[in-house]
């Protein structure tokens, strides 16, 4: 007999139940090492079947964040096994105003992928790579950065860049860069519109990419990586910024 299809209802739920309890794990109310409810209990809290708790654990569990074992039961995991690039846990963390620490090891990743991968893709592009790339320019430059449409085409700028360098294991990272690079851009500019117009910063690692000079596309890319930090730095509450000193 065929398995019966979820319906898009219990698929929402255990979705929904997932974000809670990863937004109360990444908050550090759950704490690592702590045992959750387990499943007869917690479906009872949450007024939800047990199937439906059931996959909402191990959605987490696939994230990182929860561990699960016969007799023991459901645990936090340590903040080392979350998958932090996983676009749905760096949305979670991003429901809070993340600490200096976090931010800056963001950054750090991405300025050590971003610009090797520009250079690669200086070497490599197609004229169909820079065809996407130029779409994607004149889209954010249509629409900015403050709005979701100009958001989206950043991200399709950057994932062309990884698309054109050819190597399967940098495009497998489209997906954790592009998160890293869409809630940073919406953090860095919700309180106030972006203080510059980054558009340019993007110009120059396509010319140097369309201009087939690796070394140029690395700098530029390294010194759009940089801004774009300095921007998020800055746009941090004053009182985040203190307690982070303390």
């Amino acid at each position: 007999m065929p398995r019966k299809r979820k319906t898009d209802k219990s698929l929402r739920l255990h979705g929904e139940i997932a974000r809670d309890i990863g937004v109360k794990i990444i908050s550090g109310e759950y704490k690592p090492g702590e045992i959750l409810d387990g499943e007869i209990a917690a479906s009872e809290h949450l007024h939800v079947s047990r199937t439906v708790y059931r996959e909402a654990m191990r959605i987490l569990a696939a994230k990182g964040l929860v561990v699960s074992r016969p007799k023991v039961g459901t645990r936090v995991s340590r903040q080392s096994t979350w998958h932090l690039l996983d676009p749905d846990v760096l949305s979670w963390v991003f429901e809070f105003e993340p600490d200096e620490a976090f931010l800056s090891g963001l950054f750090e990743l991405r300025r050590m992928i971003e610009p090797s991968a520009a250079a690669l893709a200086a070497q490599r592009r197609s004229a169909s790579d820079l065809e996407d790339m130029e779409r994607a320019l004149e889209a954010m430059t249509e629409e900015t950065l403050a709005t979701e449409h100009g958001r989206e085409a950043d991200l399709a700028f950057h994932s062309a860049i990884l698309r054109a360098t050819g190597n399967m294991f940098l495009v497998s990272l489209t997906s954790g860069v592009g998160a890293a690079i869409s809630w940073t851009t919406i953090f860095k500019q919700r309180d106030n519109p972006l203080p510059r117009d980054p558009i340019p910063d993007h110009r120059r690692v396509y010319d140097a990419i369309a201009a087939g000079n690796p070394n140029a596309a690395y700098a530029a890319m390294s010194n759009l990586v940089d801004l774009a930090l300095a921007d998020t730095m800055n746009s941090r509450s004053p009182q985040k910024a203190v307690a982070d000193i303390r």
